[in-house]
């Protein structure tokens, strides 16, 4: 059953790694000066009391890193591997997701050579395609909670980004007709595989926000005490 998952998932999964390349513009790392604006005055992320308490004590609330939208949504992505394990008791491994990886998944900012701008950029046109690549999680499991938990924070978590950029007029929501391309990159002939797909997405998902929180940490406080990247990123999930 593995060995055949495995070959199957396979198939298929590099063709659509262009088709993401060609949809979605590359964030630049050439360097550009910080200049983060303050959100309006008055203006509250919406997320409850409770989830306050998640902000990292001794950094700047207004920081894209600080914000308890992240822990939010890790707080269902982590629970993926678990549901999987549930659903596949004696087939497939969690772990064999991570060989049949689906290629059209959005990049993760890199931890050097990306200003905190071109991070940004970088995060918030991943999570649009992430909004696009949930809906094939849909089709597969409807009504599933981390699709349901993206469509609450994936928006707040964009506007945050944008909020702290130079240049956020770039950042746009895909067009109807690259959404149906992206997704009919994510399209297999049987269900065995769609269900694989989805899965392998829903990992993948959970990952890019792990990194994508990593990456803006360590921009955001450079020189700002002694806590470094991992520790603030294990404080914070």
């Amino acid at each position: 059953m593995e060995n055949w998952a495995g070959v199957a998932l396979s198939k298929g999964l590099l063709l659509s790694a262009v088709t993401l390349a060609a949809l979605l513009p590359h964030a630049s790392g050439a360097p550009v000066e910080d200049t983060p604006t303050a959100p309006p005055a008055g203006e509250t992320s919406g997320v409850t009391s409770g989830e306050e308490a998640q902000v990292v004590e001794g950094l700047p609330s207004d920081l894209v890193s600080a914000s308890p939208l992240w822990h939010a949504l890790l707080k269902e992505t982590k629970l993926h591997e678990k549901e999987f394990e549930d659903e596949f008791p004696n087939g497939v491994k969690y772990n064999n997701l991570e060989n049949n990886k689906v290629f059209s998944v959005p990049e993760t900012c890199p931890l050097s050579n990306f200003n905190k701008e071109a991070c940004l950029h970088r995060t918030a046109h991943g999570l649009l395609a992430y909004t696009a690549l949930l809906k094939k999680v849909e089709k597969e499991y409807p009504n599933h909670s981390i699709c349901s938990a993206a469509k609450s924070y994936i928006g707040r978590l964009i506007s945050l980004c944008k909020e702290k950029m130079r240049n956020p007029e770039q950042v746009t929501a895909l067009t109807g007709s690259q959404e149906a391309e992206l997704l009919r990159g994510v399209d297999r002939p049987n269900i065995f595989e769609n269900k694989m797909v989805a899965h392998s997405i829903l990992r993948q998902f959970h990952f890019f926000l792990l990194d994508s929180k990593q990456a803006i940490t360590k921009r955001e406080t450079r020189g700002k005490g002694s806590m470094g990247s991992h520790q603030i990123l294990e404080a914070n999930v």
